[in-house]
């Protein structure tokens, strides 16, 4: 009879445990198995596009007996840092200039042109501060806050038209997707900066608030 009566509480602990143990690796691998597969897509798009770009005798998918999975993006990187050897030189010097004329008196391309290029030298300045400090900021009202990443100091007729001191631009992205948000023009007064890095602040906008970054431990 004891034996009878526990069987049902043994089920129930061999269904819990299971679906506990199956929770624990699903958490465990699916993270790796997405990063893989997102990579994976990554570097095959990249391949595929290289090799459609090469004429047809130098396409590595035909010339080699087997794939080599990223070596279109290897091509890639070879080809973005020659031309980054090249263009101090005087022929590449030359050669950026007429391209740079002739995107300049092409219409629109130009504005997209010059906006690209502008917010590239600006976020790759090491001397920049843009997207390297977080910040905490009151919107879209008072009593709520939300996380945004300092851009740069406000300057020209912005600046001018808002009487206020060090007036700084501000990103506010949104959740899940970081790389859509808003443009605030904040005080710098008005904003409350976090030791956080840049990198768990996007983990926290991404998650909803799920993956909550650890505060660094005060050293006495």
């Amino acid at each position: 009879m004891t034996n009878l009566n526990n069987q049902p509480n043994t089920n129930v602990s061999i269904l819990s445990n299971f679906r506990r143990f199956f929770v624990t690796g699903l958490l465990v691998t699916a993270p790796i198995i997405i990063t893989i597969y997102v990579t994976w897509l990554v570097i095959t798009f990249i391949d595929v596009k290289v090799a459609n770009l090469l004429p047809e005798y130098l396409d590595f998918r035909k010339a080699l007996p087997f794939q080599i999975p990223g070596l279109g993006l290897v091509i890639v990187i070879f080809v973005i840092t020659l031309i980054g050897a090249i263009t101090p030189g005087l022929i590449g010097r030359n050669l950026l200039k007429l391209g740079e004329m002739i995107l300049f008196k092409t219409p629109v391309i130009r504005t997209v042109y010059s906006s690209i290029k502008q917010i590239m030298e600006t976020v790759m300045s090491t001397n920049s501060k843009s997207f390297k400090e977080v910040v905490l900021v009151e919107y879209p009202r008072k009593d709520i806050w939300v996380i945004a990443f300092v851009t740069s100091a406000v300057k020209g007729e912005i600046d001018n038209k808002i009487k206020k001191s060090k007036l700084v631009s501000i990103f506010v992205p949104t959740t899940p997707n970081p790389t859509s948000g808003f443009l605030l023009f904040v005080a710098q007064n008005d904003l409350i900066y976090l030791d956080m890095p840049v990198e768990q602040a996007v983990k926290l906008v991404i998650s909803g608030g799920i993956v909550s970054p650890k505060q660094k431990k005060l050293t006495a």
